[in-house]
């Protein structure tokens, strides 16, 4: 009996080991699928070749990426009738938006390319935004912040006081300055404002070019400030209050593109290259259960500081000081 009990222990052992690793491999089958639909474009996944309306999302922190130019240059080859720019992101550097500006315009001369702002499209995104041939906004969207920044942390009088002193040897006054270690000399200053001033200047003269400003609305929108969407149209920053569905009637108004036309989202392989594993990750957390820690790594604002650490030169960043 004693016998007989054990080998059906050991049988039932068996089956439980037999369905965890069914169950496994089914999920890891399941969970490559995804990713696979997911690099091809989701549900929505046609031939690159077909007839279809080309989506590219822009979000979080806007830098220099070879890959999304390399992108934009494949939908210019592929069948797209045209291309919606969702926008949401508070900006990022200047030559990252310069490079994603002039993109956009380049593909603008092939096919009609419209901007759809989901949640907000501030400083760099704003230059985004504006290189695109129409701009479509919910009412409550953050639109503006036009303007440009230099930021750097200064730990002189820290380290005074903790009596370290940082000596160096420059060849000129204003090598390496400022550089957060020292006081920043007038001079640095004066330098560090000529190449904000410089850019700024890029930044308001393309505003007023492409959105056709006469000289007293663009010196009210560009102070610096932001906008709602509402407060946004009659100043010109905006064409049209609406959504994506908004912006789809649109081009079928005017570009005899099709609403019922198949959506493909189309999307840089390499995005978010330096932090993806934050993203991976939270994944496999959420997968293992744990969704709430989950949920905080993959935080949008996790992401964002961790990139905006690595950030330098100047920027075209709206970032709202949050005070208690």
């Amino acid at each position: 009996m004693s016998l007989d009990v054990d080998q059906a222990i050991d049988r039932r052992r068996m089956r439980r080991k037999v369905t965890f690793w069914r169950i496994f491999a089914v999920a890891a089958v399941l969970i490559a699928a995804g990713g696979v639909l997911a690099g091809l474009g989701g549900s929505n996944y046609i031939e690159k070749s077909s007839a279809h309306v080309a989506r590219v999302t822009i979000g979080g922190l806007i830098r220099n990426d070879r890959e999304r130019v390399k992108l934009f240059d494949e939908i210019e080859k592929s069948g797209a009738k045209a291309v919606l720019i969702v926008i949401d992101s508070p900006g990022g550097t200047v030559t990252g938006s310069e490079q994603l500006f002039k993109s956009l315009r380049k593909l603008n001369e092939k096919k009609p390319v419209i901007a759809v702002v989901e949640g907000s499209a501030a400083s760099g995104a704003y230059i985004a935004a504006i290189g695109t041939e129409r701009i479509f906004a919910p009412r409550s969207a953050i639109i503006g912040s036009i303007g440009v920044i230099f930021q750097y942390p200064n730990f002189h009088q820290l380290l005074t006081k903790i009596g370290v002193d940082v000596e160096s040897i420059k060849s000129s006054p204003l090598k390496a300055s400022p550089n957060g270690l020292e006081p920043t000399s007038p001079e640095a200053k004066a330098a560090v404002a000529s190449l904000v001033a410089d850019s700024y200047l890029w930044f308001k003269d393309l505003v007023k070019e492409r959105r056709a400003l006469d000289n007293a609305t663009l010196t009210k929108v560009a102070d610096g400030r932001v906008f709602t969407a509402s407060q946004a149209l009659p100043l010109k920053l905006i064409d049209e209050i609406g959504d994506e569905k908004t912006a789809r009637e649109w081009l079928a108004k005017n570009k005899n593109v099709s609403a019922d036309l198949t959506v493909r989202d189309w999307r840089v392989r390499t995005a978010g290259s330096e932090f993806r594993w934050l993203s991976a990750a939270a994944s496999m957390l959420e997968f293992a259960g744990f969704a709430t820690l989950a949920s905080a790594i993959s935080n949008d604002g996790v992401l964002r500081a961790a990139a905006s650490a690595q950030l330098d030169g100047l920027l075209a960043l709206w970032h709202p000081q949050l005070r208690n």
